[in-house]
């Protein structure tokens, strides 16, 4: 029988990144805020999280990052003039953003890679277990990955990562995990980790995508971790040794996920998501299939 662990109830999105392959669009605004359709790509994130139940969000930022906190604040000038104008929709939409969650920013001074910007989340996390998310990945919310691998953490307790089945000359684009399998079927124990190897090298075809639910045991993995590849601080170094050693933070488990998912940090991927959320839009998508039909048939 398993024993029941505390609530998560905070959440980690690292967001320091400078967006240099959408360069010149991220000269000025940041990555996160780019539209996908009419919302920034950072409040689909934000969403999920919530919608997980997670509604204490640190987002950890860095220089020309402030766009990201007004899109999360009140605009009372804006919201003044919706009011006199009696568009009480776009006012709507407006407020959604500010009353999501308790929204808290922290610098990443110093962009040392992934492992470095979790670290950053330690003091405001504390004790506790809590959810990483990168904003480069939407996943779709009729696909509820986040609140499948929560409640995985509060019924086995450790960590658990999120992992998706990628073609062999994908896996050295990602993390990749060896795994052993559990008697539920989208959950595996994961024994190891290595991050981009080389195909030859890679564990299995399971690549670990930007969802993460940590034991605040890796804050004090991280203090210690070496930078790794790309002289970084590897997020994946530290959760390699969480589980070589179980003793230490508990499992590691692995959610494998076969839902939707939107690559938002590549330009193509970027591109896709963008038509495949709008073809899927009541308000916009009858109208855009029929045109993108249009459009297909005349290019053919």
């Amino acid at each position: 029988m398993t024993e029941s662990h505390p609530r998560i109830t905070k959440a980690v999105i690292p967001a320091a990144g400078l967006g240099t392959r959408f360069l010149p669009a991220t000269k000025a605004t940041p990555k996160e805020m780019l539209p996908v359709v009419d919302k920034p790509a950072i409040q689909y994130v934000v969403e999920e999280a919530v919608s997980a139940g997670l509604d204490d969000v640190l987002m950890i930022t860095g220089r020309n990052k402030r766009p990201l906190e007004d899109h999360f604040d009140r605009n009372y000038e804006l919201e003044s003039a919706l009011q006199k104008k009696g568009d009480a929709s776009r006012l709507a939409k407006v407020q959604e953003s500010s009353d999501l969650a308790t929204m808290h920013y922290v610098r990443q001074g110093d962009p040392r890679g992934l492992g470095h910007a979790v670290l950053c989340a330690a003091p405001h996390v504390g004790r506790e277990p809590f959810a990483v998310l990168l904003g480069d990945d939407l996943i779709d919310p009729r696909d509820p990955l986040l609140a499948r691998m929560v409640e995985v953490q509060e019924q086995y307790g450790g960590s658990v990562i999120a992992l998706m089945e990628v073609a062999p000359e994908q896996i050295h684009l990602y993390g990749c995990a060896a795994v052993e399998a559990t008697d539920e079927g989208d959950l595996v124990k994961v024994t190891g980790l290595i991050e981009k190897p080389d195909r030859a090298d890679a564990p299995s075809s399971y690549a670990v995508i930007g969802r993460y639910v940590l034991d605040p045991h890796i804050f004090d993995i991280l203090h210690k971790t070496e930078p790794g590849r790309g002289g970084e601080i590897q997020l994946t170094d530290a959760l390699q040794q969480l589980a070589a050693d179980e003793k230490v933070g508990g499992p590691v488990h692995g959610v494998v996920f076969k839902g939707r998912r939107y690559d938002t940090g590549d330009r193509g991927d970027y591109l896709r998501a963008i038509v495949r959320l709008a073809c899927e839009r009541e308000d916009l998508g009858p109208d855009f299939r029929a045109w993108l039909r249009s459009y297909v048939a005349e290019e053919m």
